[in-house]
């Protein structure tokens, strides 16, 4: 027994290798065709799906939660402050909270009229399916001067919508399999909820007095993945919501990390959350693709053809609910502009119809739907023709919208958003006048070359980008010529291995000093 769950792990690293293999040529090409990766990865997911030779595989409910939500909550949290989505609060509620209940109240009702499901094994089958995934359309989105609040608010939807679902995820679940009835389980999670959220708030705060004390060290990094799965596996035992915690975390860590953390520490900790992010989407896409193919197996004849065309049902559902309820919502909201301008949210926008069409085209699925499939127990009524469904929305939304939004906002024309170039030129400005001020009356040469350079980076920015002066072309140039020497001096045995390396940190951070903010980041 050891040795075949041995050969199937085993199998399951090679084809994982396998796919990050292909899937480093996907990003390239995804580059190339300026469509979202994650479609891409869908492709791939469903070839998987159809290998003969691919093993079986299962993984823990419990497990799949913790490993693949918990980091693309604390992700997706910590850069959304708080404020802001209370700025968007109305929009938020409509997307998050309204949207995900009827799209997952329509699925439901198409599970229990077309598949015969339990009424809880359909709820959890709708939970399953309502959030998007907004990482998908961010990586399009972003190449465009699109509405700063529409960037916003599906930011925020991304991250709220899948606290709403995981929620009514919990409750199908527990009624379905547990045999508790609705009137105890609605109750319990109404504690869980704002209990774990204080639970996961407390965390944050005890966390943000150890990260500085270790300074940039790899355990700076490897601290904030512990904390990360730790506060998600500790509300989790406590009986409290662990997504709730997570969300708290981030937004108590996101509050005063960049005071409390240095400039290395950050570039270092980005670039690793984003690896390790993007190989759990790899990894997910794989493990439903293996599941896919089992249920698949299974299925023959008339079975087989009920199943895909429930699936297809689903799928339609959600594109459909979705589009219906922005537009009836920004009708809405468009007629009766005063009404809620005044009474309900001051300062709300009048939307505009080419913006909600976009939105309403933006609800891409991804690794949040993935895992929560994954999460369903292996005796839930339903689970093979949930998971079936799950995985056709995923692949569905990501391919026929991935390839599409793009060609959508250019038919859409969308005016372009400058407010962010002139924020940062403003805010920029400020920065360096702050900076002159500080080395006023400082009487040394070297602080006369800073300051002529921070006076001409003053006067001739207002790009989103740091300009590059000729004082930073000089320095790359340099760089670029010590880089080579010491490659050379490496290649020849001129110097030892620490030598080798102590050195190129610190023509890493010269050069990281001299170059644009944005190509010091990581791309999807």
């Amino acid at each position: 027994m050891i040795a075949g769950y041995n050969r199937v792990l085993m199998s399951l690293f090679e084809s994982t290798l396998a796919l990050l293999g292909i899937a480093v040529v996907l990003l390239q090409l995804a580059r190339s065709l300026r469509v979202p990766y994650p479609a891409l990865l869908a492709l791939v997911g469903g070839c998987v799906a159809g290998l003969p030779f691919a093993p079986r595989i299962q993984i823990q409910p419990q497990l799949a939660l913790a490993l693949f939500v918990a980091p693309a909550v604390m992700d997706a949290a910590f850069d959304i402050p708080p404020r802001e989505l209370l700025r968007n609060w109305l929009p938020l509620v409509s997307l998050a909270v309204v949207l995900v209940l009827l799209t997952a109240a329509a699925v439901a009702v198409a599970g229990v009229k077309f598949a015969q499901l339990p009424i809880a094994a359909a709820i959890a089958l709708g939970a399953i399916v309502a959030p998007p995934d907004a990482a998908a359309a961010s990586a399009v989105l972003r190449e465009f001067d699109l509405p700063r609040r529409t960037m916003g608010v599906l930011q925020g939807e991304s991250l709220l919508n899948d606290a709403v679902a995981l929620l009514v995820f919990g409750i199908a679940v527990s009624a379905a399999t547990a045999g508790d009835p609705w009137s105890h389980v609605v109750p319990r999670l109404s504690v869980a909820v704002p209990v774990g959220a204080l639970f996961g708030a407390s965390v944050g705060i005890v966390a943000k007095h150890i990260f500085p004390r270790l300074g940039e060290t790899m355990s700076y990094v490897l601290m904030q993945f512990l904390v990360t799965y730790g506060t998600w596996l500790a509300a989790d035992r406590l009986g409290l919501s662990p997504i709730m915690a997570v969300v708290a975390l981030a937004a108590v860590a996101s509050r005063d990390a960049p005071a409390r953390s240095s400039a290395r520490g950050r570039v270092n900790s980005n670039v690793v959350w984003s690896v390790v992010v993007f190989v759990l989407n790899v990894l997910a896409f794989l493990l439903m693709g293996l599941q896919a193919r089992v249920i698949l197996t299974k299925l023959e004849g008339p079975a087989l053809l009920h199943d895909v065309k429930f699936a297809a049902i689903v799928l339609a559902l959600v594109i459909a609910v979705r589009f219906a309820w922005v537009m009836t919502f920004g009708w809405v909201l468009r007629r009766f502009h005063r009404f809620f301008a005044t009474w309900v949210s001051p300062g709300v926008p009048v939307p505009i119809v080419r913006i909600g069409v976009l939105v309403s085209w933006c609800g891409m699925r991804g690794l949040v739907t993935l895992a929560t499939a994954f999460a369903l127990p292996p005796d839930f009524p339903g689970r093979d023709l949930n998971v079936l469904a799950a995985f056709t929305v995923v692949a569905g939304t990501l391919v026929a919208k991935g390839f599409t939004i793009r060609p959508l906002i250019a038919w859409l024309r969308i005016a372009p958003d400058r407010s962010l170039d002139e924020e940062v030129a403003i805010t920029r400005r400020g920065m360096l006048d702050a900076a002159l001020a500080e080395l006023e009356g400082v009487n040394d040469e070297g602080v006369e070359a800073l300051r002529a350079e921070l006076t001409a980076q003053r006067d001739s920015s207002d790009s989103r980008s740091r300009p590059v002066t000729s004082h930073d072309r000089a320095r790359l140039r340099a760089v670029s010529a010590a880089r080579r020497f010491l490659i050379e001096r490496r290649r020849q045995g001129q110097i030892f291995e620490d030598t080798y390396h102590r050195l190129e940190d610190e023509l890493d951070r010269a050069e990281l000093h001299a170059a644009q903010l944005e190509s010091t980041l990581l791309e999807g």
